[in-house]
């Protein structure tokens, strides 16, 4: 089957080829990534530490609030 006027040309149909070929490839990486994503976002198993079930002292409860508060993001979503 031949293709009438200009579509005959070998060149325009490689292009439609390339054009057909990188669209099923975007997708396709495209619907693994989003794959990716949502898999990523499951929330994970909780893990019991021994830490839970002993109980800190006033001191180790200021102290750890301290670290914690050092480890906060900034309001420019940086470590401060």
């Amino acid at each position: 089957m031949t293709l009438p006027g200009q579509f005959s040309d070998p060149r325009v149909i490689t292009l439609f080829g390339l054009l057909a070929v990188s669209a099923a490839v975007w997708v396709a990486l495209g619907l693994r990534a989003r794959a990716r994503r949502e898999r990523a976002s499951a929330p994970l198993e909780r893990v019991w530490h021994p830490q839970e079930t002993v109980s800190l002292t006033p001191a180790e409860e200021r102290a750890f609030g301290q670290v914690v508060s050092r480890l906060s993001l900034s309001s420019a979503g940086r470590l401060r």
